[in-house]
């Protein structure tokens, strides 16, 4: 890994570098591991949708899809990690950064209208221990090596839009009023890593890619766009909006 030609492609500068306090040659360390374990990771990833959420039906999803972070993205945020919060991360290195990176194992799954979110729920909550004994809260001390314990690590929580009825039941979920997207999260612990299950619209999911594709997290500086972002971002949560509203009008012309 070229250290000046990963600085420019995430731009990140050396000033950002120093601030998180990490040498590279500890981060090539980390790469040189994670590459011993990505074809792991995805078979994992795989027998975790095979198991539990390819009958898409039985899980209340439209659709899903699974990736596994690439060494460069996964370098990335180590370094905006320590940067942002030095004293969850410092401890972070080659050796156990697969115990503080909880996304390594990423899992999409999409509804098609909102309120579907609780299907979804009701559903890996049910699969799976959610217990608030067993919630992550020091990255090490708490990291269970025990590969045939399959928990959620996290109190599962949900970013909601600014404005939106009440579809989330604080009781059951972390309620994060955010004003910007929609988006669930759920952290797993799976076969020794974590898998970490967000669920969104369509609608949000193709804000959100373009987004990411464009703005977040490389050109956050660049005003103009973002004002695109946050157009698009208002339009996506209009049809979002648009489309309860249809269901809604469907149901109540067929109860009439």
């Amino acid at each position: 890994m070229q250290k000046e030609k990963f600085l420019s492609q995430y731009n990140i500068s050396n000033e950002d570098l120093e601030e998180a306090k990490i040498g590279w040659d500890e981060l090539e360390l980390i790469v040189k591991e994670y590459k011993k374990i990505d074809e792991t990771l995805h078979v994992l990833g795989k027998e975790f949708i095979d198991e539990y959420l390819y009958d898409i039906e039985k899980a209340g999803i439209h659709s899903y899809r699974y990736r596994t972070k690439s060494a460069g993205h996964l370098v990335e945020k180590i370094i905006r990690k320590r940067k942002e919060s030095p004293d969850k991360f410092e401890k972070l290195d080659h050796t156990n950064f697969h115990k503080f990176i909880t996304d390594l194992i990423g899992i999409r799954v999409f509804f098609l209208y909102r309120e579907d979110w609780i299907h979804f729920h009701q559903y890996i909550t049910n699969r799976f221990e959610n217990k608030p004994e067993l919630y992550i809260k020091n990255r090490l001390e708490d990291f269970d090596e025990d590969i045939t314990h399959y928990y959620i690590a996290e109190k599962p929580k949900v970013y909601k839009r600014a404005g939106d009825t009440k579809i989330y039941d604080k009781n059951e979920i972390e309620i994060i009023a955010d004003g910007i997207y929609r988006s669930l999260h759920y952290i797993i612990k799976y076969k020794g890593y974590y898998v970490e299950i967000q669920g969104r619209t369509l609608f949000e999911e193709g804000w959100s890619e373009i987004d990411h594709d464009i703005v977040y997290p490389y050109n956050t500086d660049d005003e103009m766009l973002k004002d695109f972002s946050t157009l698009l971002n208002r339009l996506s949560g209009m049809a979002d909006e648009m489309s309860s509203y249809f269901r809604r009008m469907k149901g109540e012309r067929e109860q009439f």
